[in-house]
């Protein structure tokens, strides 16, 4: 069951009502017959980043254009491709390939339960690039970070599942997991290179827009940085759980323990939904 609209989200946006230019390339979002013929569901297998940001921004679906929309018209829109563009352009490694995989899998109707990180991982494992678009998560193949293994274990504490092999939560986003960092890219090896460049009020944009137009979510908000986005969501209208980040840091200092996977689906059944299925499979 989709979350419930606190009324019909605005009309999704079109090549007439929103178009980006970026270096002189003018972009359009995709219409809605192409989007259905490439499923959101179904991230290229091409790297994202041989395209310009204006134009990767342009392909994700009408309903996360309408999200994004009062950035896209705003100066830091251009100044964030720009950015991104001529790193690129430098000859630097940006990660993740996939900037928007978060909302290829997980449309705005579609979100139950959002989870909010900061920046990708810009590290790797064995030459593997660690970020692949999902806030926490790894590519498969890629062996699980600390703060993921955290994760784990809060969820084998409570639930009683065993602890993946794997660090690829692909699974959780298909169910509605949305899992957004704040801030979308990183230079490899430059942890929070790419914060305070534009990518916040872009995230910040996604995160009223899901506040304001829906009802019934849950957002779940680990350390500081995300708790300040508190400010953007309405507690009367949504489930807002808070714990320390799982980092082990900070993990001992109420992380783990906070039982916030199990009070999650404790409120999906109560409002009538499908509870999430926290449990992993084991990769083919």
């Amino acid at each position: 069951m989709a979350s419930s609209p606190k009324s019909s989200p605005r009309k999704s946006l079109t090549a007439s009502t929103i178009q980006s230019t970026h270096q002189g390339v003018l972009f359009e979002p995709l219409s809605a017959s192409t989007a259905a013929a490439h499923p959101a569901d179904r991230p290229p297998a091409v790297s994202s980043m041989a395209q310009p940001l204006a134009q990767q921004f342009a392909s994700l679906s009408p309903a996360w254009q309408t999200g994004i929309a009062s950035f896209v018209a705003s100066p830091a829109y251009s100044k964030l491709c720009s950015f991104v563009d001529g790193e690129r352009a430098q000859g630097k490694t940006i990660y993740p390939d996939d900037v928007f995989r978060a909302l290829k899998l997980t449309q705005p109707q579609q979100v139950k339960v959002v989870i909010l990180g900061q920046d990708p991982y810009h590290g790797d494992d064995r030459g593997q690039p660690q970020a692949h678009g999902l806030a926490f998560s790894v590519r498969a193949g890629v062996r699980p970070p600390p703060s993921l293994k955290n994760i784990y274990k809060e969820i084998h504490a409570s639930l009683g599942h065993p602890i993946p092999s794997h660090g690829c939560l692909d699974y959780w986003a298909e169910q509605g997991v949305l899992l957004l960092n704040t801030v979308l890219t990183v230079e490899a090896g430059q942890a929070a290179s790419h914060a305070k460049r534009g990518w916040e009020h872009c995230t910040d944009a996604l995160i009223a827009h899901l506040s304001e137009h829906y009802e019934g979510l849950i957002f779940i908000l680990w350390g500081a940085h995300a708790q300040a986005k508190r400010a953007l969501l309405s507690a009367s209208r949504h489930t807002i759980l808070e714990a320390p980040h799982p980092s082990p840091l900070s993990a001992h200092r109420g992380f783990l323990g906070c039982g916030h996977f199990v009070r999650a689906n404790a409120v999906l059944i109560e409002r009538g939904k499908t509870p999430i299925d926290w449990q992993l499979p084991q990769p083919a």
